[in-house]
């Protein structure tokens, strides 16, 4: 039989996001319920008796790490997060996995490749493997950015990060755009991002990352492409197929 799975996340564009790249990596898995809240999520355990949930930490109670607590030994857990300081909670619950949004193609296939090797397991991974494994994927988190040190002439001035709009990758080099104008930084959007808040700061592009609170709306092209428009600014920026869904409506 066919392996089946659940996927509760308050957020209607993530499941679609991770039913798709699920379909698409694991076409074998039969995702049987896809909810919005933990109370939901767990008529559906009930219901279907699946082998995987996918479960957002943050979501409706209860949530993700109450859940988990409730369904041990019943179903693997892999957890979806925006906070990497979450998976610290999920050794506690001894998951598979977990997922940083936005989920990532190649971070999916990871979570993919571990999941079935312990279903091909002859018995599930002791709690100490579990939780060695996750120790392996996770960094000790840094403190988000809120001074940016930027190059102006022979000069480095300070640019709050509340005041970017967006950033813009230029080869080995990141402009922060404001409404004041734009600013040199030496380092690749790549670094930046890590130090960013994943919930005020997306990556739309691989050469751009906005700040949510500057977005005005997106609009979508007769190829089906987003563009975003800011709020204090004229340009138009391009999204990228792989971070669509952060605009889709539910």
């Amino acid at each position: 039989m066919n392996p089946t799975a659940i996927i509760a996340d308050d957020e209607p564009a993530l499941r679609r996001h991770l039913e798709r790249l699920l379909g698409e990596y694991w076409p074998e898995l039969e995702i049987v319920a896809s909810v919005g809240d933990g109370s939901a999520a767990r008529e559906a355990v009930e219901a279907h008796a699946p082998d995987i949930a996918f479960l957002d930490i943050r979501m409706p109670a209860p949530d993700g790490l109450a859940l988990a607590a409730e369904l041990a030994d019943r179903v693997a857990v892999v957890f979806v997060t925006a906070y990497d300081e979450h998976a610290v909670e999920a050794f506690e619950h001894a998951a598979v996995d977990y997922l940083v949004k936005p989920v990532s193609e190649e971070r999916l296939q990871a979570t993919v490749a571990r999941l079935q090797a312990r279903s091909d397991a002859p018995a599930p991974a002791p709690e100490a493997d579990l939780l060695r494994a996750l120790a392996e994927k996770i960094t000790t988190p840094a403190a988000y950015l809120s001074w940016l040190r930027v190059s102006q002439g022979d000069e480095v001035a300070l640019v709050a990060v509340d005041d970017v709009l967006f950033f813009r990758a230029d080869r080995k080099y990141t402009s922060a755009i404001t409404a004041n104008g734009e600013h040199l930084l030496r380092q690749s959007i790549s670094e930046l991002e890590s130090s960013l808040d994943p919930e005020r700061f997306w990556r739309i592009h691989r050469s751009t990352i906005v700040a949510v609170s500057a977005v005005r709306s997106a609009r979508r092209d007769l190829r089906g492409r987003y563009h975003v428009r800011l709020h204090d600014s004229d340009e138009e920026l391009p999204v990228s197929a792989a971070h669509a869904h952060l605009f889709r409506s539910a």
